[in-house]
Order: C-alpha cells, then structure tokens, then sequence
C-alpha cells in the first residue's frame, strides 16, 4: 500500500473516530479537530484550520460537515473529500433514524417513558459554554474582534432570524476589511479562476425539487425540497436549524408532535457527530406511515437533503479560495467573522436557556456539565451517558 493510500486510510478512520466521539456541535467538534487534526497528524495547519472554518460560517449549511469535507479536499482532493462526509454522518444518521424508531415504539407500548432525556439539554448548554471559551480564547485577540462579538452577540440573542446571521457575518467582515494594510502583502501565482459547476448543481437541484414536488404532489420528493430548502438558507448551524424545522414540521405540517420533536432535539444533543442529524430524526417520523422501510427513507431523504446544499456551496468556493484568500481584504475579513460566529455561539447558549425553566435543577446540572469538562479528564461520552442514566433513574423512580 503506498504512503499515499496509508495516510488517506488514516485521515478517513481519524474522521470515523470524531464522528462516534464528538459532542456539543460544531463549536465544541472544533477543539477535538484541532487537536486531531493539526497537532496530532498535521494534515493542515492550525491557520489553515480557522480560516477553512471562517469560510464554512460564511456559507449557508453544517458549518461542521462543511468543515470535516474541505479538509478531506486539501488532504486528498474531492473523492476523499466525499468519502469523509459520508463517514462523517452516517453514525449519526443511522443514531437518529433508529431512535425515531424507538420513540415511535415507546410511545406506543411505553406511555410517558419519553423522559429519560430530561437532563440532556442543560447538559447541552454547559458543552456550548465550554466551546464558546475555548472558541473565543482562539479567535478573539483585538479590541475590535471583542467589540464585534459583544455586539453580534446581543443582536443575535434579541433579534434571531436566520436572515441575520448573514448580515451580521457580512458586517463583521466589512468591518475589519478596511483595515487590510495590516496584511503581508502575498504575490498573486494566477488571476482569480471560478468554477462553477458545484455551483450551478446547487441551484439546479433546488428548482427542479420544487417543480417535481409542486407537479408531482409525492410527499417523498416534497419531503426532501424541504429540507434542502432549509439545508440552502440556514446560517449559523444547528441551534438555528431547530426553529426552522420546529415551525415547518411541527406547527405547519403536523409530521411530529412538540413533544416528539424537543425529545428528538435533546436526543441529538446526547450523540456524537453533527447536530443537523435532527434532519434524519425528523425525516424519518415524517414517514412513519411506510413502516420500517418509511422510518429508513424518511432518515436518509432527511440526510440527503439537509446536507447537499452545504457541500455543493462548500465545494464549489474552496477550489478557488486559496487564489481569493491572496487579497489582502479578504484575509482581514476574517477577523471579524470569526468574533461575529464567536458571538453567535454565545447567544446560542443563551437562546437555548431560554425555554427551560429556571431551577435550581437545569442551573446545577449546566455548571456541573461545564465543570466536569474544564477540570475533569472524563470523556464527552461518559458525562452524556451519565445524563442520560440519571433521566432514566429519575424517570422510574422519582417522577
């Protein structure tokens, strides 16, 4: 086997390994993959991380699927590329597909045994707090990166439309653009080259699934416009996601009950792997009425279309970014988009506090969660499945 195929084989199983073992989205998965990544196996540079990071936050998708597959394109080009996306979310497509096979299940034979989470989505909030400082101790390093944090921060937190997180990234970038004089001057090897083909895949696919399902009428197809429709517009990651599919599914369509989609949601906070897997779980519920067979495609259309959009866009600006990134402006911009995402994430937590209630009870076991990651050694895993038994315990025998 040669050196070349021993380090692809090597990157795809160090993707297999992230995918079963990071927890906390896509902020929290950023410190394991730079330890991973960067200091471990040197597949690319620690700069090379953050600013693949920064363009994927530009991009509407899973910021971290987006990021896992513009690695696997600088390692070993597009077929590795593709080969690590679909190593990257299948565990976690196939996790939550099974569990709306199970929930269906208990729901029929088991009557209020869906509280075992009950736990998990404080738990949740103290993994974000954990990445927002590990995050921001990388990211933010001027007055001007603090200032713009604070300020998406707040205007995230009160106004949380998907349309403003674009804005606000776009703001961020301006704003700290203007002070490019700053950058090393780098010599430009060739005139900027856009190809467009990933491009125009996007586009095309988003058309014609809404003309088949507004001709056709077919749920499967109509199932999947929507989640790519989402998959096309959300920026911010999964926390923004949620809403969206909450309003779509739940309050418009009817697919899920509340309490299947916020059991679902906390389930996808308790696995590894990307949290815009909640598609599958909500995709699969969608099509219960096909039995098995339903629960298996409803997953995968679920996958499929929520994650495409994502990649095309994502494959379709890093062929040509190592040119763009040349212009100085460009690579000040940076600055301000990573303070910008930085400051999203904090309004993330806060949102996500929102809806729970204020006792004594969710506060203890956020700061407990926080703490075991900042002064413990015990795995990610360990503290979920930890949260996960006391709901259990409490559900059979304090509830």
């Amino acid at each position: 086997m040669s050196v070349k195929k021993v380090r692809y084989y090597l990157f795809l199983k160090d993707i297999l390994l992230l995918s079963v073992t990071a927890f906390g989205g896509p902020q929290a998965f950023l410190a394991m993959l730079l330890e991973r990544m960067v200091k471990v196996r040197g597949y690319i540079s620690e700069d090379d991380l953050w600013e693949l990071n920064a363009l994927c936050n530009m991009l509407p998708g899973p910021s971290s699927t987006q990021l896992v597959s513009a690695i696997g394109f600088r390692v070993g080009g597009p077929n590795l590329a593709y080969l690590a996306l679909i190593v990257w979310i299948l565990p976690a497509t196939m996790l939550m597909t099974g569990a709306a096979l199970l929930i269906s299940f208990l729901q029929q034979n088991t009557p209020g045994a869906l509280n075992f989470a009950r736990f998990i989505q404080p738990m949740a909030i103290g993994f974000i707090i954990f990445a927002a400082q590990k995050t921001i101790g990388k990211m933010v390093q001027s007055t001007e990166a603090m200032v713009l944090m604070m300020i998406s921060a707040f205007v995230s937190f009160f106004y949380s439309s998907p349309y403003i997180f674009p804005v606000l990234l776009l703001i961020g970038g301006i704003s700290t653009s203007i002070k490019y004089k700053k950058q090393p001057k780098l010599e430009k090897d060739a005139p900027l080259k856009i190809q467009w083909p990933n491009f125009y895949l996007w586009g095309g696919v988003l058309v014609l699934a809404a003309i088949l399902g507004g001709i056709t009428k077919s749920h499967e197809i109509l199932l999947f416009e929507n989640f790519y429709r989402n998959g096309s517009l959300i920026f911010g990651g999964g926390q923004v996601l949620v809403p969206y599919l909450y309003t779509e599914f739940v309050d418009f369509k009817h697919f899920l009950s509340s309490e299947e989609f916020l059991t679902g949601y906390a389930i996808s906070q308790a696995i590894p792997g990307p949290t815009f897997s909640i598609a599958s779980y909500v995709g699969a519920l969608s099509m219960r009425e096909g039995g098995t067979l339903g629960f298996l495609f409803g997953g995968l259309i679920g996958a499929a279309g929520i994650f495409l959009p994502g990649i095309f866009l994502i494959f379709f600006v890093i062929r040509f970014w190592d040119q763009l990134k040349v212009y100085r402006p460009v690579r000040a911009a940076l600055e301000g988009i990573n303070a910008v995402s930085c400051g999203m994430l904090i309004a993330a937590a806060y949102l996500l506090f929102e809806p729970l209630e204020a006792n004594g009870m969710n506060i203890f076991f956020i700061l407990a969660t926080y703490s075991m990651l900042q002064f413990t050694k015990i795995s990610s895993p360990a503290i979920i499945a930890g949260g996960v038994t006391l709901g259990i315990l409490y559900n059979y025998f304090l509830a």
